[in-house]
């Protein structure tokens, strides 16, 4: 793991037409680890994750590396070759081949006429084999599932050969199979390649079985960062979303789970008293 890896926002506010929906918002992704961005819809969470990708500027407060670099102070080419972003949708552009889309990842190391990386072929071989999309590298991308097609772009954000990678809920509308592929691979990236991680959840029990931290967001203000065990309380989540949660440990994994009660499920707890 590289010493430099990861990237943080100290009291950032975020506005939409001069109206603030994010309030002086701390935020740490530190190298080998996953830090999960959870809370309800509008909360917040995935314009947090975009102001540190420099897709939305903040109106007060600073993002920097962890050396000390300012995010602001790098130009389009260098904040790239350091920070690459899963947005939460891509386009399925249709005769591209697969191998293609993944090289899209090597832009920040090209010249004008796609010239100058040498390091690209290799690059994308790599990103390939670790997303295991490379036996559909002459396919085109229209041709595969929506599963295979976010292995694809994430290959694509491996081959830019960041420290940092910023994912906006990757998991939405896969299959169980695919969100478990894709929780797998972000994990690896952390543990084996030291990148510092940050996902968007809407998942409770996947950000406590992938993350390493976690920060809780509720009406655009950081309820609560730490541990998933320290975040992932009864207390917070209820705050948070407004309905009651319960919080169980899983006696075979020793996992956090979480429980929404609604009013049938209060009905069943009532009967079973």
């Amino acid at each position: 793991m590289l010493d430099d890896a990861g990237l943080s926002g100290r009291a950032l506010e975020l506005a939409y037409f001069g109206e603030t929906v994010v309030h002086g918002a701390d935020i740490e992704l530190r190298g080998g680890e996953v830090t999960a961005l959870l809370g309800p819809n509008g909360s917040g969470k995935s314009t947090l994750l975009r102001s540190l990708a420099r897709l939305h500027r903040p109106s007060a407060g600073e993002i920097a590396f962890a050396d000390g670099t300012l995010a602001a102070a790098l130009g389009p080419k260098d904040f790239a070759r350091r920070v690459s972003l899963l947005a939460q949708s891509r386009p399925v552009p249709g005769g591209v081949r697969v191998v293609d889309v993944v090289g899209y990842g090597r832009h920040p190391y090209r010249g004008r006429w796609r010239s100058g990386d040498e390091d690209g072929p290799a690059a994308v071989d790599r990103a390939m084999d670790i997303c295991g999309v490379a036996d559909m590298a002459e396919r085109g991308l229209e041709t595969l599932s929506g599963g295979e097609r976010q292995r694809v772009w994430l290959a694509s954000c491996l081959a830019q050969d960041t420290d940092t990678l910023l994912l906006d809920e990757p998991t939405t509308y896969l299959d169980l199979r695919y969100q478990v592929e894709i929780l797998d691979l972000i994990r690896d990236l952390a543990d084996e390649h030291g990148t510092a991680v940050g996902v968007v959840l809407h998942d409770l029990d996947q950000a406590a079985a992938v993350a390493d931290r976690a920060v809780l967001l509720h009406d655009g203000r950081v309820k609560a960062a730490g541990t998933p065990a320290e975040v992932l309380t009864p207390a917070n989540l209820t705050t948070a979303y407004g309905i009651d949660i319960e919080v169980d440990t899983d006696p075979t994994t020793g996992l956090l789970t979480t429980r929404p009660i609604g009013k049938h499920s209060r009905r069943l707890v009532a009967a079973a008293e």
